[in-house]
């Protein structure tokens, strides 16, 4: 195996994963480890990584050719798809271990886990065999001493934790992309996943909520707390507080809109108000509107900023004063390809394109649908009956609502693969290690 004795395991969250031809088959998200009777430490049997569609399986380390800082490289290229699922004699190293309050002995220091060592015997066997701890001080302003001890040495690494910080889990997640991380948490225990949501900042949480299951976001909106609650809410995109609102009862809606910040409470509460299954349901309120004597390249400045998705930073809505929804009268919208054609200098108004009706907040999905599909539209306005612009619906709005309720739900995705959804045509021959 060309790869060094020793690895930290914490350095390999989210290092890439090849087959033998040199595809990505993934990246690391854990590492699989055995517990034993006896006190040996626990035997490294796999690695946890995470395919596209954020399908997450198990790799035998005995597949496992090479290791090193930027890529780990398989032997064969057959994998078994399958869901991964923790065994009851097994743990997931970085996932329980990372942050746990612990005692280093001889002495009985308190401590906490920053990174966790796996070493590969002549046999070819690895197991964990060293612990990176921070020694706990009474110093709010001082940072304990970091160690390297060896496994036996160290108590309170097996069993329930009863108390843990989450400064290291959120180092190895803090690189992944919202939905990636909201996948993460979703594996976590209930409360651990309550802990590390509440210490991740306002606008990252109000993004990782966004990409949880609705009964997720409800029970960790509900651990915050109503002020921490109200602010979040905040860094959400209107549409998307409002769907998260709308899982509560009116009353617990009424607290949260009141502790919000006016202009925020308004914007959620106008969405509250339209029917579920319609355009004024869907939409976000917040499109990019500019005027028609702005230029082209003021707006080409306008939807490079960096906190647009996509789908709304595609296209620019021209709209008399005020530009605040619900704008003046309704022109028409750029496209940012059209945006890129034009002089920079020129007016928005004199490339506006009006020639597609807009939607009505009444306007049901399967219509939005059939006239984003018939123009290849990734947007489209939403106007009310005095032709102002209240919204838009992008496509990602669209796909979020056609799509299962429960298409966020990794529990509700394992459930129907295990009651005949297909997801490998890999004969069980070929499985990937016993872990099937």
């Amino acid at each position: 195996m060309s790869t060094p004795t020793r690895v930290y395991i914490a350095r390999l969250a989210g290092v890439a994963v090849f087959d033998p031809n040199g595809d990505q088959v993934g990246r690391v998200r854990d590492a699989v480890a055995r517990l034993r009777a006896s006190q040996r430490p626990p035997e490294v049997v796999g690695l946890v990584a995470e395919m596209p569609m954020r399908r997450r399986i198990f790799l035998s380390i005995n597949r496992v050719t090479s290791i090193d800082a930027d890529a780990i490289v398989l032997g064969s290229g057959t994998l078994n798809l399958r869901r991964f699922e923790k065994r009851p004699n097994e743990l997931l190293v970085l996932q329980e271990l990372l942050d746990r309050r612990v005692q280093v002995a001889p002495e009985g220091r308190a401590a906490s886990v920053v990174d966790v060592a796996m070493e590969c015997s002549r046999g070819g066997e690895w197991s964990l065999t060293r612990v990176a701890v921070r020694e706990q001080t009474s110093r709010l302003a001082r940072r304990g001493h970091l160690h390297q001890v060896e496994w036996n040495q160290v108590r309170g690494l097996s069993g329930v934790a009863e108390t843990r910080g989450t400064a290291n889990l959120l180092a190895v997640l803090e690189e992944m992309r919202p939905a990636d991380l909201a996948n993460a948490l979703q594996d976590l225990p209930d409360a651990r996943r309550n802990e590390v949501a509440a210490a991740l900042d306002d606008e990252r949480l109000a993004d990782v909520l966004s990409e949880l299951p609705e009964h997720d976001q409800v029970e960790i909106l509900a651990a915050l707390g109503r002020e921490r609650a109200a602010d979040v809410l905040e860094e959400m995109e209107p549409d998307d507080a409002a769907d998260l609102l709308g899982e509560l009862p009116p009353p617990e809606q009424d607290v949260l809109l009141d502790l919000m910040e006016p202009d925020e409470a308004d914007s959620v509460r106008q969405l509250l108000k339209y029917t579920p299954g319609t355009a004024g349901s869907v939409m976000t309120s917040e499109p990019v509107i500019l005027p028609p004597d702005a230029t082209v390249a003021e707006a080409l400045a306008r939807i490079r900023e960096p906190q647009l998705s996509p789908a709304v930073a595609a296209q620019v809505f021209v709209a008399r004063a005020p530009m605040a929804t619900p704008t003046g009268r309704y022109l028409g919208m750029v496209h940012f390809q059209r945006l890129l054609r034009e002089p920079p200098a020129d007016l928005l108004g004199g490339v506006v394109v009006n020639d597609i009706d807009p939607l009505r907040p009444t306007t049901r999905l399967p219509e939005i649908t059939r006239r984003m599909a018939t123009y290849d539209l990734v947007a489209m306005p939403v106007i009310d009956r005095n032709n102002r612009l209240v919204g838009a619906v992008t496509v990602d709005d669209v796909l979020d609502h056609l799509l299962p309720r429960d298409w966020r739900d990794r529990n509700a995705m394992t459930s129907g693969q295990q009651n005949g959804a297909t997801t490998s045509a890999v004969p069980d021959s070929a499985m990937d290690g016993d872990h099937d």
